[in-house]
């Protein structure tokens, strides 16, 4: 198990921001994109200094597919199908934890509806 400690981008300000300008980040320390639906979700770094893993997450908190998105790169870092949610990390956090395409992400966003 690995806590993560998110901050939560869910609205289109917060989005366009993301982890922009900021020169240092804690290990265990990143930001969740929530979107209103599920579609296509495509990244890029221009004006972001830490180089990032992206995770593009199911509904079911399921990796889609994962992205090492290089520091300040208009290079464009896509999901692989529709998610609603997107974890950026440091580039390398989900490789160190053996956590690949296919391993489950848990919390509240990600806990079946009731």
């Amino acid at each position: 198990m690995h806590l993560i400690q998110a901050q939560i981008a869910s609205n289109h300000e917060q989005r366009a921001t993301g982890l922009m300008f900021r020169t240092e980040m804690p290990t265990n320390e990143g930001m969740l994109f929530i979107f209103e639906q599920s579609s296509v979700q495509c990244f890029w770094m221009r004006n972001t200094y830490l180089p990032l893993t992206a995770a593009f997450i199911a509904d079911d908190g399921s990796i889609v597919n994962l992205a090492d998105m290089q520091a300040r790169s208009d290079q464009s870092y896509c999901s692989a199908r529709p998610v609603r949610y997107v974890l950026e990390m440091h580039q390398g956090w989900f490789a160190k934890r053996g956590l690949k395409a296919g391993s489950r992400i848990g919390g509240s966003p990600f806990e079946p509806r009731r």
